[in-house]
C-alpha cells in the first residue's frame, strides 16, 4: 500500500476506533436490500449504558408526561439476537441466490453455444442429404446400371481402365458421404440431448434463485417489522448494545496479541484491491449487488479483486472453497476474512486489525474491527 494511501487509511482507522463504530458481530450479511439503520436513525448518541428507570415525577402544575420506560437490556438483547438470526438467514439465502445466478449465467452461455452447434449440424446434415440425392439422380440418368456393368459393356479398353478408376473413386466418395452423414447425425443428437439437459438445469437454477430471492425478502421484511415495533429510544439503546458487543469482541481479539504477528505487506495487486474496496466506503448495501453504486459483501470483495486483475468466485462460500487458505497470523492487506461456520460473510483485511466490508441491509460499506465477528478463516486471492 502506498505511503500516502496508508496514512489516509490510518487516519480513517483512528477515527473509526475513536467513535467505536466497529459493526456488530453476527449482523453481517452476504447480501441484502438497504433498510433503515437503527444506529443511523438515532437523533443523537445514547448516554452511557445504564438500567432504564422511570422519569422523576413532574413538578406541581406541570403538564409534562413521564418519559417512556425502556424494557430491560435483556429484552433488547433478545431483540438483537433475533435480528442477528434473521439477517444471518438472509445471508444464507443470498449466497444461494448469488450462486444460482452465476450458474444460470454460465448455463445460458453454454446453451447459446450448443444451439449454434445444433443449427450448424443440421445445416451440414441437410447438405449431405442433398449430395446423396444428387448422386442417386446421376445413377438414374445412366439407366440405373451399376458402374461395373457399364464398364463390362464398353468396347474401349482404355475407357474401361479410366472408368474403373472413377468407379473406385465414386464408391469411396459415396461411402464417405454415408459415413459423414451418420457421424453428423450422431453428433447432432448428442448436442441436442446436451442442450435439453442444460435447459433442465437452467430451469432448476432459475427456480432455486427465485426461491432464495423470496427467502431473502421474507427475512429482511421480518427484521424490518421487528425493528418497527421499537420506539426511537429503544432503537438508540439497541444500537448502543450492538456497538458494545462489537467493542468487546474486537478487544478480546486484539487481546490475543494478534497484531504483533501481523506483519505481512500487501502485494501490488493487493494494494489495488484494498484501494478499490476502501473507495467504496459509504455506498449502500444491497443484496445481490456488485456495484458500482451498491454492494453486498462478496460483491464488494469480488469486484475489488477483479479491479486488481485477479477474478475470484462471486460468493463468500465459493471464495472459501476455491481460494488458497492462509493462517490468520500470516494474513496481509488484501486477504479476505471469511466469517461464520457456514462462510456466509466475507470482508477484506486492510491492515492495523481492520477490515472493509458491506455489513448488511440498512448499512453502508464501512471500516470495522476484524475481530467483531467469528472468524472462520482467511483466504488469499493472489500469489506470493
Amino acid at each position: 500500500m502506498g505511503r500516502g494511501r496508508r496514512s489516509g487509511l490510518a487516519v480513517a482507522v483512528t477515527v473509526v476506533c475513536a467513535v467505536t463504530v466497529l459493526g456488530a458481530p453476527g449482523t453481517a450479511l452476504a447480501s441484502g436490500r438497504p433498510d433503515p439503520d437503527p444506529a443511523a436513525s438515532a437523533a443523537s448518541p445514547p448516554s452511557p449504558a445504564s438500567p432504564a428507570s422511570p422519569a422523576s415525577p413532574a413538578s406541581p402544575g406541570s403538564s409534562a408526561s413521564p418519559a417512556p420506560v425502556l424494557p430491560p437490556d435483556k429484552d433488547l438483547e433478545a431483540v438483537r439476537t433475533k435480528l442477528d438470526g434473521l439477517y444471518h438467514d438472509a445471508a444464507v439465502a443470498t449466497d444461494a441466490y448469488n450462486a444460482a445466478e452465476e450458474q444460470a449465467q454460465q448455463q445460458s452461455a453454454a446453451l447459446v453455444g450448443l444451439a449454434q452447434k445444433v443449427v450448424q449440424g443440421q445445416q451440414r446434415l441437410d447438405g449431405l442429404k442433398d449430395r446423396i440425392a444428387a448422386a442417386a439422380q446421376a445413377q438414374y440418368r445412366t439407366g440405373g446400371l451399376p458402374p461395373q456393368a457399364q464398364l463390362m459393356l464398353s468396347d474401349d479398353p482404355q475407357q474401361f481402365l479410366d472408368g474403373a478408376g472413377r468407379v473406385l473413386e465414386g464408391e469411396r466418395a459415396a461411402d464417405g458421404l454415408l459415413l459423414d452423414m451418420t457421424r453428423t447425425q450422431q453428433e447432432l443428437k448428442r448436442d441436442a440431448d446436451d442442450a435439453a439437459d442444460r435447459w433442465k438445469k437452467l430451469e432448476a437454477n432459475r427456480k432455486a434463485k427465485a426461491a432464495a430471492q423470496q427467502r431473502v425478502k421474507d427475512r429482511i421484511k421480518e427484521a424490518e417489522q421487528l425493528q418497527a415495533t421499537l420506539e426511537k429510544r429503544q432503537l438508540e439503546r439497541l444500537a448502543e448494545l450492538e456497538r458494545q458487543a462489537a467493542r468487546q469482541a474486537q478487544t478480546a481479539w486484539l487481546g490475543t496479541g494478534i497484531l504483533k504477528e501481523l506483519r505481512g505487506r500487501a502485494t501490488t495487486a493487493g494494494e489495488k484491491a484494498v484501494r478499490y474496496a476502501t473507495d467504496q466506503i459509504g455506498k449502500p448495501y444491497e443484496w445481490g449487488a456488485e456495484g458500482p453504486k451498491t454492494y453486498d459483501c462478496s460483491g464488494l470483495t469480488s469486484q475489488a479483486w477483479a479491479a486488481a486483475g485477479r477474478p475470484i468466485p462471486r460468493t463468500s462460500q465459493e471464495q472459501w472453497k476455491q481460494l488458497r487458505h492462509v493462517a490468520v497470523a500470516d494474513m496481509r492487506p488484501g486477504d479476505l476474512i471469511i466469517y461464520f461456520q457456514d462462510a456466509t460473510h466475507v470482508a477484506m483485511y486492510v491492515g492495523d486489525g481492520m477490515i472493509v466490508h458491506a455489513p448488511r441491509p440498512g448499512r453502508t460499506v464501512t471500516l470495522a474491527g476484524a475481530g467483531t465477528m467469528p472468524i472462520l478463516g482467511v483466504v488469499r486471492p493472489d500469489a506470493d
